[in-house]
C-alpha cells in the first residue's frame, strides 16, 4: 500500500514515537507542581517549547500548545480580533484558506464583523496589489496561509507580512502545512500549526502570538499556557511533537530536493499518459511534495475507489467525494475544472518505484470509471467530442445544406438555444459528460442550455469549454438550478 496522502496526516515518525513512549513514564505529573515529579515534568515542558521555539523562529514564552491545529487557528483568531476591537471590526483572509480559517471568519461575520476575502490567481496565489486593495483603517487582523492545503501553491507571505506591518496590521499566518519543511520568513505578528502533518502526534497544534501583539483570550480560561490554552497539557504529545519537528526540519531540504523532482515527474507524465486533465496549482512556488490535477468525466469518489483498490491512498478536492456536494472552495476560487480532482501529497520517505507504479495505474483507472459514467472519447483540444458507438444523440438540432452557405448561417441561428441538456438531479461530471456528447450536434455558432442544480457545474462547465476549445456563453436563471449556454466554435 503507497500512502499518498500526507497533507492530511503524516504517519507517527520514528523520533516521535521514541519520545512519546519515554515521556509516557518521565511526563505524567502536573508540571505546575513543585514536587520532584512536577518539577520533571515542568523540565520537559519548557524543553519541548525552547525545541519549537527554535524550529519556529520565535521566543519561547509566545509559543504556546494548543489541543490542535484547528484550536490555534480559532484562539489566535478570536483573541486578535478581541485584543485590537478599539481599532476596528475588519477582518482579511484569502479565498482559498483552510476551513478552519474560513469558519473562524464566518463566526466574525455573523456577530457583526466584516470579512473581506481576497482573491488568488490561476494558480492559488494572492496578489500583493489584492492584498494591499482590501487594507482598510478598520483592520483588526489579516490572515494568510504559508502555502496551500490542497494544491501546494506557496503564498508570497514575507511580502504580505511586510505590507501588513507598514500598515500596523497584525498578520496570522496557517502554517501547517509548511513548518515542517522550513520557518516562515517575513515580520508575521501570530503564527499556528499542527503536529499530525510533519510527523508528530494528533492532538497538538502550536500558537505563537509576537510580543507586542495586542491578543485578548476569548472563552472560559485557566493559568495554563500563559491563559491561552486551558486543559491539562498532553505533555507525551507534546514532547513528541517537539522532538519530531526538530527531526524533520534537520532532513528537509535534501527531501524537498529529492520529493520535487518526484512531483514533478507525476506533474509531467500526468498530461500525457491521461487525456483532458489539468494539472493545478503553482509549478513552481510549490511545497515539495503536492501535486494535484483534475480529470474531465470522472467521478472524484469512484477514481479515489479504484485507485485505493490498486493499493494507493490519495485525496481529492472533488465535489463527487462522499463528505461534501459541494466543489472545493479552493479550486473554486481558482477557477480551475472541479471534477475527478485528484491530490498526491508524498510523505518524506517516498519511494520512487511507487511513483511510477502509480503513473502506470492511473491512466488504467481513469479509462475504467470514464467508460463506467458513459463518457465520450477523448479527442483533440477544440474538436467536437466522439460520441461511443451506438449513443444516439439527445436532442435534435436540425440539418442543413453543406453547399449552402446561407442555409449554414440561417440554421446557426435558428440552432441557438434549440438544444437543450437536462441535467437536473444529475452531480458532476454527468451535467459536462451529456454536454459533450450533444455538442457535435449542433452547427458552428450553435448553442446548448445545460440545465443543471449541481453547484460544480458552475465551475465544470467553464473549464470544459476552455479545455475543450469552445465559448462559455454566461449563465442564466432558470426555474430549478441554473441554464449554462456554451456555443460551439469548431
Amino acid at each position: 500500500m503507497s500512502y499518498f496522502d500526507a497533507a492530511s496526516a503524516v504517519p507517527l515518525h520514528p523520533v516521535a514515537r521514541q519520545a512519546l513512549s519515554a515521556s509516557l513514564d518521565e511526563g505524567w505529573a502536573d508540571p505546575a507542581r513543585l514536587y520532584r515529579e512536577g518539577r520533571r515534568a515542568r523540565m520537559l515542558l519548557d524543553a519541548a517549547r525552547e525545541a519549537a521555539a527554535e524550529a519556529v523562529g520565535c521566543r519561547p514564552d509566545e509559543l504556546v500548545f494548543t489541543s490542535s491545529g484547528t484550536r490555534a487557528v480559532h484562539s489566535g483568531t478570536a483573541g486578535a480580533l478581541a485584543g485590537r476591537r478599539r481599532v476596528g471590526r475588519h477582518l482579511i483572509v484569502s479565498a482559498v484558506e483552510h476551513s478552519s480559517v474560513l469558519h473562524s471568519a464566518e463566526v466574525f461575520e455573523a456577530d457583526g464583523g466584516a470579512v473581506t476575502r481576497v482573491p488568488v490567481t490561476r494558480t492559488g496565489a494572492v496578489t500583493l496589489e489584492s492584498y494591499a486593495d482590501a487594507l482598510r483603517s478598520d483592520t483588526a487582523l489579516a490572515c494568510l496561509q504559508s502555502a496551500n492545503h490542497e494544491v501546494g501553491t506557496e503564498q508570497p507571505v514575507a511580502a504580505v507580512a511586510e505590507l501588513c506591518r507598514e500598515a500596523g496590521v497584525p498578520l496570522l499566518v496557517d502554517a501547517a502545512q509548511s513548518l515542517g519543511w522550513a520557518a516562515v520568513e517575513g515580520p508575521w505578528s501570530l503564527l499556528a500549526a499542527s503536529a499530525h502533518k510533519w510527523g508528530g502526534p494528533s492532538g497538538v497544534g502550536l500558537l505563537v502570538v509576537r510580543k507586542g501583539v495586542r491578543f485578548a483570550p476569548q472563552g472560559p480560561l485557566d493559568e495554563r499556557e500563559s491563559g491561552r490554552a486551558a486543559g491539562f497539557e498532553n505533555l507525551p504529545a507534546i514532547v513528541a511533537a517537539a522532538a519530531s519537528l526538530r527531526a524533520v526540519r534537520a532532513q528537509a531540504a535534501a527531501e524537498a530536493d529529492r520529493l520535487r523532482e518526484l512531483t514533478a515527474r507525476i506533474r509531467a507524465r500526468v498530461a500525457d499518459v491521461v487525456p483532458d486533465v489539468e494539472v493545478v496549482g503553482d509549478p513552481y512556488r510549490r511545497l515539495p511534495g503536492i501535486v494535484t490535477f483534475s480529470c474531465l468525466y470522472v467521478d472524484g469518489e469512484t477514481l479515489l475507489h479504484e485507485l485505493d483498490r490498486e493499493g494507493f491512498s490519495v485525496s481529492s478536492g472533488s465535489s463527487c467525494t462522499s463528505s461534501t456536494l459541494t466543489p472545493s472552495h479552493v479550486l473554486r476560487a481558482m477557477g480551475v475544472l472541479s471534477e475527478g480532482n485528484v491530490r498526491v501529497s508524498l510523505p518524506a520517505g517516498a519511494a520512487s518505484a511507487d511513483v511510477e507504479r502509480f503513473l502506470d495505474v492511473l491512466p488504467v483507472a481513469v479509462a475504467a470509471v470514464r467508460e463506467k459514467l458513459g463518457a465520450p472519447l477523448p479527442g483533440p483540444a477544440g474538436a467536437p467530442e466522439v460520441r461511443p458507438a451506438g449513443d444516439a444523440p439527445t436532442a435534435d438540432a436540425g440539418s442543413a445544406d453543406a453547399g449552402s452557405a446561407d442555409a449554414a448561417d440561417e440554421l446557426a441561428v435558428d440552432a441557438a438555444d434549440v438544444l437543450v441538456v437536462d441535467a437536473l438531479g444529475r452531480r458532476c461530471p454527468i451535467p459536462v459528460i451529456e454536454l459533450a456528447k450533444v455538442i457535435g450536434d449542433v452547427p458552428v455558432g450553435g448553442t446548448v442550455r445545460v440545465l443543471s442544480d449541481d453547484q460544480a457545474a458552475r465551475l465544470d462547465i467553464p473549464a470544459w469549454c476552455e479545455m475543450r476549445g469552445q465559448e462559455y456563453a454566461g449563465e442564466e436563471p432558470a426555474d430549478r438550478g441554473s441554464a449554462y449556454v456554451v456555443r460551439r466554435l469548431s
